[in-house]
């Protein structure tokens, strides 16, 4: 009885929605006496039946002059024009808001202007190369609407048979001619007017680079022959008129370079400090001349170069120190041009960034795993050597409560002090890099760190960490960062019951053994998220990661005895009478942001997300340390499972054995894939729709984390149970069946310098093997209390097959 009253209950829910869209063709909230324009279409046709050269790009440039654009509709519907309609002669209310927020007055016919129309497609039609074009236009008139059909005849393009560039033998017309290599104008492509301002733009930029400071693409002029059969000569010149300044090179006679400016500036007053021919104002005392003149490529006596001058001002400004910088360039008056070359003086003025500053922060961590409040205070000193290093002492702590059944009642405090020594430019001796034709500034950077963690009923940890490398962007979208000694050692004094449950796993106590990590890193980032203009925009990282292989290599080669570890029983090379962990880890992740408006403000996109990862631990190791195993689940991964709640494989922790909590749940290999659509809805507030897909894996197989489930009734074991699973090991013919999956909506509220997110996620396909529990919710039939209670099904599976809902709160987007 109830299922049908459902049904009756959509089906009158259908009939209503579809009375109501009946009326939202707009067409009632049209006075009589007009029509609502409906659109038009563009026909491309050729007068010569050959082939239009690039016609879906000439078709999109007629389309994009068609102006009005109609009311926007959906199957015949227009609700815009509905709601436009229930705020006429209101002025407040529900219905004038739906008018502003979502409405749109109806487009009529009158406001179409064919004649205009067609003239703007003619003047793009000739642009492209299509001389003596026609353009017709037919209005299609109905009852209450119009649409108007728009017919091109293009003869055949003009296409481009000899270039000429200036023949004087002026220098000017020397430099000029020296560029045709790089010409965007090819023999044998259409005429195409952009083509000809883009080369005025490129024959600029090119002169710019070699002195001609003064000069100007509209000094340039194309003439063009077209009296050929269907072909052009096109003649490039300099226009008799110019500036004689604009036909000459540029020398920079002296660079002055102020690192103190200010509106009310007095430097300029005091002497100078002369260093490498530079004038440096005002002194020495906050920055050393050599660290500005290395971020400088603007060399007195040298030709100007635009080039040079654009890339002064992004070092300058990435050396993060200064608030502002800006070039001025003026004639010299103490040396007058000469015959070939001018000269000019060249003024850098930079506004400095108070040199030190101390910043409290008060945090709230929302981990996957812990939640809680921090505080972090932070020094920073902008020059600490004088030569724009940037020192960076962070201390930090934090009071959090643990996540999850596994995790409940835990508490974990943490302390840490670091520091970091941020030196701009390359310490590589004994060579000297500088990267000449980089646009951003190069760094050494030197860290140390040590960091406590107490996690009540656990243990306490202490891990201590030294660094040194490098990081540089070679391009805007390209970032590189090479860390060759990356040393970290780890202390841990372990709680009784986190020894019972290390004895009972081998794998688990050897990755949480007191080790040295000797490790060294690259990782490569190319992110065009910085394109902001672009529709489609990629992001990758790849980074590869290696531990102990040098020292592994000179203890075996020195002849050195392995020593047997009293933790694990495992014989291995040791330092300082401690082990070192010894791998090689690769770290891949790919994501796409795809905008499905044409508007670069809008937030409506498509977002993937793909993540690869695999550590191999070998020789000296047998498992990756703790701190370098991949998890997965939580907030920012497969959401509809709880951090570290899905894997290694088939694995699922044992209720008995609840101690284990998401310790147990770490591998040594990462597959995840994350698919999400987001909408603007509101002001500050964007929905989310997504579907999440990963698990984790083992290198080795580890017999403590397999899964037995009952062959019958009785409880299951090892003893009357099969093995479910490979000991949580990968394997390349059944990794894709052990995938967890989930789905879910989420709410994003983002107000551009902080974003919170609400999300609500189900699991729709479990890693485990439950198909023995679904067969028999679904048959009815009662579940052994060994095969529902010996393992934790969490979230619990339905009788459909689906879980609960998880809830998560997050700050940012997931990716």
């Amino acid at each position: 009885m109830f299922s049908r009253f459902t049904r009756s209950g959509r089906q009158l829910a259908a009939g209503l929605l579809l009375a109501g869209l009946a009326g939202c063709s707009g067409l009632k909230f049209i006075p009589d006496d007009a029509r609502l324009y409906t659109g038009s279409t563009v026909t491309l046709k050729s007068n010569t039946g050959t082939p239009i050269p690039n016609e879906a790009a000439v078709q999109t440039q007629l389309e994009a002059v068609i102006s009005p654009q109609p009311n926007a509709s959906i199957l015949g519907m227009r609700p815009k024009l509905y709601f436009w309609h229930m705020g006429v002669g209101k002025t407040k209310g529900l219905g004038h808001w739906l008018a502003n927020k979502y409405g749109e007055a109806p487009v009529l016919f009158s406001e179409v202007d064919t004649a205009r129309v067609a003239g703007l497609m003619l003047n793009r039609l000739n642009n492209d190369g299509f001389f003596k074009p026609e353009v017709r236009s037919n209005s299609k008139l109905e009852d209450r609407t119009a649409a108007v059909d728009y017919e091109a005849r293009v003869n055949q393009v003009y296409r481009i048979k000899e270039i000429f560039f200036p023949e004087r033998d002026t220098l000017l017309d020397r430099d000029i001619r020296a560029t045709q290599a790089a010409s965007l104008l090819k023999v044998g492509d259409p005429y195409n007017l952009q083509t000809f301002v883009n080369e005025r733009v490129r024959i600029d930029n090119e002169l710019k680079n070699r002195g001609y400071y003064y000069f100007a693409p509209d000094y340039l002029l194309f003439q063009v022959d077209s009296t050929l059969d269907n072909q052009l000569n096109v003649y490039l010149k300099v226009k008799g008129s110019i500036p004689a300044k604009a036909a000459q090179p540029y020398v920079l006679n002296r660079v002055v370079l102020n690192t103190d400016y200010t509106l009310e500036d007095t430097t300029t007053n005091k002497t100078p400090i002369n260093y490498r021919g530079y004038r440096y104002y005002p002194d020495e005392s906050v920055f050393k001349a050599k660290a500005i003149t290395n971020a400088t490529f603007l060399y007195p006596d040298s030709l100007y170069r635009r080039r040079r001058a654009d890339q002064t001002l992004s070092r300058l400004m990435s050396l993060g120190t200064f608030r502002f910088v800006d070039q001025q360039f003026r004639p010299a008056r103490n040396k007058p041009d000469s015959l070939q070359y001018g000269f000019l003086n060249a003024i850098v003025r930079m506004t400095q960034v108070p040199k030190k500053s101390l910043r409290a922060e008060l945090q709230m961590n929302t981990s996957s795993l812990f939640v809680g409040p921090g505080v972090v205070v932070q020094y920073r000193n902008r020059s600490a050597l004088r030569g724009a290093e940037q020192l960076l002492i962070n201390a930090k702590a934090s009071v959090e409560t643990g996540q999850g059944t596994a995790l409940s009642g835990v508490t974990s405090t943490q302390y840490s002090l670091d520091a970091q020594l941020l030196v701009p430019r390359l310490i590589t001796p004994p060579f000297n890099f500088r990267l000449i034709n980089s646009d951003f500034q190069p760094r050494t950077f030197f860290e140390a760190g040590v960091k406590y963690v107490d996690r009540t009923t656990y243990f306490q940890q202490q891990v201590f960490n030294l660094g040194y490398g490098y990081t540089w962007k070679t391009k805007l979208t390209n970032e590189q960062r090479l860390q060759p000694i990356d040393l970290q050692y780890v202390s841990s004094t372990n709680e009784p019951v986190f020894e019972r449950l290390l004895a009972t796993k081998p794998f688990l106590r050897q990755s949480f053994r007191q080790q040295f990590i000797l490790g060294s890193s690259y990782t490569y980032t190319y992110n065009q998220q910085v394109l902001e203009q672009r529709r489609n925009q990629i992001f990758f990282s790849g980074g590869l990661e290696l531990s102990g292989n040098l020292a592994y290599l000179l203890k075996n080669l020195s002849g050195a005895a392995k020593e047997t570890d009293a933790e694990t029983g495992k014989s291995a090379y040791t330092l300082l009478n401690r082990p070192f962990s010894q791998y090689s880890k690769v770290n891949l992740e790919l994501r796409d942001y795809y905008r499905t408006s044409i508007n670069p403000t809008s937030g409506n996109k498509i977002v993937g997300r793909l993540q690869i990862g695999a550590g191999l631990p070998y020789l000296n190791s047998s498992v990756l340390p703790y701190l370098k195993q991949f998890g997965i689940g939580g907030p920012n991964s497969v959401r509809a499972f709880a951090a570290r709640g899905v894997g290694p494989g088939t694995y699922r922790v044992a209720d008995n054995n609840s101690d284990a909590g998401f310790y147990d749940q770490v591998g040594d290999i990462r597959i995840e894939g994350n698919l999400e659509y987001r909408q603007d809805l509101f002001p500050y507030v964007k929905g989310a729709v997504f579907v999440d897909a990963g698990n984790i894996w083992l290198v080795n197989p580890d017999p403590a984390r397999a899964t037995y489930v009952s062959n019958g009734d009785s409880e299951p074991g090892a003893e009357n149970g099969v093995l479910d699973g490979q000991n949580g090991q990968f394997k390349i013919n059944t990794f894709y069946k052990q995938l967890a999956v989930g789905a879910g909506v989420g709410l994003r509220i983002d107000v551009q310098f902080f974003v919170i997110r609400l999300d609500a996620a189900v699991p729709i396909r479990y890693p485990y093997a439950n198909e023995a529990i679904r067969a028999r919710r679904n048959a009815d039939i009662p579940i052994p209390p060994g095969l529902s209670n010996t393992f934790k099904a969490s979230p619990t599976v339905s009788a459909d097959g689906f879980g609960s809902v998880r809830l998560n709160i997050g700050i940012g987007y997931p990716f």
